[in-house]
């Protein structure tokens, strides 16, 4: 069972939340950034470079002193205040006409090295390395981890009553027409009820986006217990902020992949390999096709929208990686075909979440930037969790959480 802690958060007061909460720092690049961030942003703490003319390169050192400054900057201002006792905090997002509650709460990283909480994903370590810098200079977890778990019925009754009696500290529309709401449970009784459940009844977490975030917050209390003889397990620096969905509320979209090049291929000579693994179809019309089910693929190529059906013993269902429509086409046509062996590191091949939509894809192809574009069919969240309890590990670029955590809302200091 993991374990779980209130804290207190340091947050913006009510009235400039929305001027403060910003998007995560590997949303936007350093550009986009620049022109969004307004005075009270907190893309100023996450990406400092921006405070810079001309930008600088987000490993300066005066990037991240920068960093550090304007955190101290923004607290002494009021613009982050620490609330005055440990709480627990409900966040919803709104997207469309579906709503998300999660709780917002510290997680354990003896949990993380002992396996409690579960990943889906393999790690760089010179990206646990940037994360592991920024939370050891602001001694601080300035943007949250976001978690699964599977559902419980208290916790889903808790979330309900709080969220029914109380109006939220926070709700506002981000720019990207997202809403966002904030609840705090600061009641002790239910503070300790939220502690014991975890404790007691949700034996994993499974990390949705934030692999290296959860990582380096890993190593952060690690490092920082080896440096510590007094060391009892319950400093703060043994804790790091996630916002814990649970997991028949979230939804993955499609990840879908671009190609420069046919690997010296006709576009005829192309079709004609597909046809010996799928049955390849034609879409009329000039809407864009999206795949109906599993092992279904859209393709988007010389201006015209294919349906491929991968064909019945190219793929295996027994095996929860198999059955992936993400090895399906690596195996099929990217490795087989186009010669990408190592989606990580091809510079051929590049990645287009599903939020931008499959208008993107096209986009792409028709500007003559990528020669053709493959669409898939979502994974579901029981894939993803049969996954991470098999201690498997699915191929780069497989989910796509949306929407995106606001950064902002809470931050949690290590001591």
């Amino acid at each position: 069972m993991v374990r779980v802690k209130p804290f207190a958060a340091i947050r913006p007061p009510k009235a400039i939340v929305k001027e403060v909460a910003a998007p995560p720092y590997d949303v936007l690049d350093s550009e986009e950034a620049k022109n969004m961030a307004d005075e009270k942003s907190l893309l100023h703490i996450t990406k400092p470079e921006i405070d810079f003319d001309p930008i600088l390169p987000d490993h300066d050192k005066r990037v991240y002193d920068k960093a550090v400054s304007n955190f101290k900057e923004w607290q002494e201002n009021g613009w982050l205040v620490q609330d005055s006792k440990p709480c627990y905090y409900i966040y919803a997002q709104t997207m469309g006409e579906r709503t998300q509650y999660g709780f917002v709460l510290c997680a354990d990283t003896e949990d993380y090295a002992e396996g409690r909480i579960k990943k889906h994903e393999l790690t760089r370590k010179d990206k646990e390395d940037d994360r592991m810098i920024h939370v050891k200079i602001q001694n601080a977890n300035i943007e949250p981890v976001f978690f699964a778990y599977k559902d419980n019925r208290e916790l889903n009754a808790i979330i309900c009553e709080t969220v029914s009696r109380n109006l939220p500290e926070y709700d506002f529309t981000a720019e990207d027409g997202f809403g966002h709401k904030f609840w705090i449970v600061d009641d002790d009784k239910t503070i300790a009820r939220i502690t014991e459940i975890f404790k007691t009844d949700i034996d994993s977490f499974y990390v949705a986006d934030g692999h290296h975030r959860t990582a380096a917050a890993a190593r952060v209390g690690a490092e920082k217990k080896a440096a510590n003889p007094d060391h009892t397990g319950n400093e703060e620096y043994n804790f790091f902020m996630a916002v814990c969905f649970p997991e028949s509320q979230l939804r993955i979209m499609d990840y879908n992949r671009v190609v420069k090049d046919l690997n010296g291929l006709t576009p005829e000579q192309f079709i004609a390999v597909l046809k010996k693994d799928f049955n390849v179809r034609e879409i009329s019309g000039t809407g864009p096709y999206r795949p109906t089910a599993l092992h279904n693929f859209s393709m988007y190529l010389e201006g015209k929208w294919y349906s491929l059906d991968a064909l019945q013993g190219r793929y295996d269902d027994k095996d929860p990686i198999g059955v992936l429509d993400v090895t399906v086409l690596s195996n099929l046509v990217l490795d087989k075909i186009l010669g990408i062996k190592d989606l990580r590191t091809d510079k051929r091949i590049d990645f287009v979440g599903g939020i931008r939509g499959l208008q993107e894809l096209s986009r792409r192809v028709d500007n003559g930037e990528m020669e053709v574009a493959f669409a898939m069919y979502p994974v579901s969240m029981k894939q993803l969790i049969d996954i991470a309890d098999s201690g498997k590990i699915m191929p780069p670029k497989t989910t796509w959480f949306e929407p995106k955590l606001r950064s902002g809302l809470a931050i949690h200091k290590l001591q």
